[in-house]
Order: C-alpha cells, then structure tokens, then sequence
C-alpha cells in the first residue's frame, strides 16, 4: 500500500503533504528532524491520510493535494483538526 498524508505542524499550525509506503516510519522520520521540508516546524501530527494500491495513483494525489486550490479546499475541509 501507499499512504498520501497530511501532516500538522503543532509549532506554527502549517501543513505537510507527502507520500509513502510506511506511513508510521515516514511520520517518525519527519518527526526525528531528518527531513529538511518539515524540520523547522517539529513536532507534527498526522491529520489526514488515504491509501493506495499504486504508486503512480498515490503520487499523482499528492501533486493533485499541493495544488494552492486542492490544498485551499483540503483546509477547508480539515478545519476542524486544523483547530481553525
């Protein structure tokens, strides 16, 4: 399986967007401060995740999730893990 998931900052409220095929691991490896993208804002909670068969479909929902209105429409819908 691959995970698209969404990951909260608890430092400054930002979120991540991201992919993997172990989602725990990947959340440690964000959360351990080894990964440049989120490092500065430790630590993160995940908020949101969906699940995969394929790579090609998961990375091709993660572009879809970066894009400023898909994400704009993803806080819309999260807001209330967003705390907002």
């Amino acid at each position: 399986m691959f995970y698209v998931y969404v990951l909260r900052s608890l430092k400054n409220q930002d979120i991540y967007i991201g992919y993997s095929s172990d989602l725990k691991e990947r959340i440690k490896y964000h959360n351990s401060g080894n990964a440049r993208a989120t490092r500065d804002n430790l630590p993160w909670e995940l908020i949101y995740y969906e699940a995969y068969k394929g790579r090609q479909d998961a990375t091709k929902r993660e572009k879809q999730l970066k894009m400023h209105k898909v994400k704009t429409d993803l806080r819309i819908q999260l807001k209330h893990s967003l705390g907002v």
